[in-house]
C-alpha cells in the first residue's frame, strides 16, 4: 500500500508521524477540556471582576487599581465602582501596539462618566502563575478568558511605565444608544463569565473581537490582525480624523501617561480627559 511505502522510504517518517499524532492528540485533549476558574493564577489576573446590574446602573468589584514603576508594581490595590447608566458620556478605544509585530496589538476600552471619571475594561488571556502568553497556545485553549475592569491609571500606566509599551487612545464616534448598548453588553459578558467560564482564543475570542461582538460590528480580518483594529474603525468613520496617520499621531498618549504617573493619582482621570478632549477637538477641526 502507498502509506506503507511512504513510511518505509525514509526511516524518519514514522517518528515524525508519531510526533505529529501526539501533538494532534494533545491539542485535541486540551481543546475538549472544560474551562476552569480555580487555578494558580498570575497575580494580576487572580481576582475576577464581579458585576451587579439593574435598570438604573451597575457596580463592579473588585476594580484593579495597581500602581507601577519601571521595575514593576508598587502597590496592588483594589477598589469598587458604582455608576448610573445615565452618567455615561463617552467611550475611548485604547491600542497598545505590539513592539515586535506590527500586525498585533492589545486593545481595550475606557468608559467616561460624569464628573471626569473613567472606568476601563480589558479582555485578557487569563494566565497561570509563571505562564507566558503564547498566540499559538491561545488558539488551542491554553488560557481561560478574563474580563478585567480597572481604573484608567492602572490600565494605562501598567503598559507605558512597567511594560514600556506605546499607548494610543482614540475618541469613538457613537450615538448615545450605541454607547449604552456597548457598556451594557460588556457588563453582561463579564457577568456571564461568573457562571459560564470560557476559553480565550487567539482567533475567535481575543481582546479585539470580543469588543467587536459587544459592539455588533461587522466582521473584519482586523479582529484577528489586531494591530490594524484602529484602521478598521477609521475606515468606517468611527475614529475621526483627516487621515489615519494624523489620527494615530493625535492618539499617542505614551509620554502624557508617563508624565502623569509622577503626579497625584487623584487627578489622573481629569488630566487624561482634558488632553483627550483637546486632541479630539483638533481632529474634528
Amino acid at each position: 500500500m502507498f502509506v506503507f511505502r511512504w513510511f518505509n522510504a525514509n526511516p524518519l517518517r514514522p517518528a515524525l508521524a508519531c510526533i505529529g499524532l501526539i501533538l494532534l492528540l494533545g491539542a485535541w485533549a486540551k481543546m475538549t477540556t472544560p474551562p476552569r476558574t480555580e487555578r494558580d493564577w498570575y497575580p494580576y489576573l487572580a481576582r475576577e471582576s464581579l458585576v451587579q446590574m439593574n435598570s438604573e446602573g451597575f457596580s463592579v468589584a473588585p476594580v484593579t487599581d495597581w500602581s507601577y514603576g519601571p521595575a514593576g508594581p508598587r502597590n496592588n490595590a483594589y477598589t469598587a465602582a458604582a455608576y448610573k447608566f445615565s452618567d455615561v458620556r463617552a467611550v475611548w478605544f485604547v491600542v497598545e501596539p505590539d513592539p515586535n509585530l506590527s500586525f498585533a496589538a492589545h486593545t481595550f476600552l475606557m468608559f467616561e462618566f460624569a464628573g471626569d471619571r473613567l472606568l476601563g475594561v480589558t479582555i485578557e488571556a487569563r494566565r497561570e502563575a509563571n505562564e507566558d502568553y503564547s498566540p499559538v497556545g491561545g488558539a488551542f485553549n491554553e488560557f481561560e478568558l478574563s474580563y478585567l475592569w480597572g481604573t484608567a491609571h492602572d490600565l494605562l500606566t501598567r503598559r507605558t511605565v512597567m511594560l514600556q509599551h506605546k499607548v494610543r487612545i482614540y475618541p469613538i464616534t457613537v450615538t448615545d444608544a450605541q454607547l449604552r448598548t456597548l457598556l451594557t453588553n460588556m457588563l453582561q459578558r463579564t457577568k456571564e463569565l461568573e457562571t459560564q467560564p470560557r476559553f480565550y482564543n487567539t482567533l475567535f475570542s481575543n481582546c479585539t473581537n470580543e469588543i467587536a461582538y459587544a459592539a455588533n460590528l461587522d466582521w473584519g480580518p482586523e479582529f484577528i490582525l489586531t494591530g490594524e483594529a484602529d484602521e478598521y474603525l477609521f475606515k468606517r468613520h468611527i475614529i475621526p480624523g483627516g487621515s489615519l496617520e494624523d489620527a494615530r499621531a493625535q492618539a499617542d498618549f505614551t509620554d502624557v501617561i508617563n508624565r502623569l504617573n509622577a503626579a497625584p493619582e487623584a487627578g489622573f482621570d481629569a488630566a487624561i480627559l482634558a488632553e483627550l478632549r483637546k486632541r479630539r477637538a483638533a481632529l474634528a477641526g
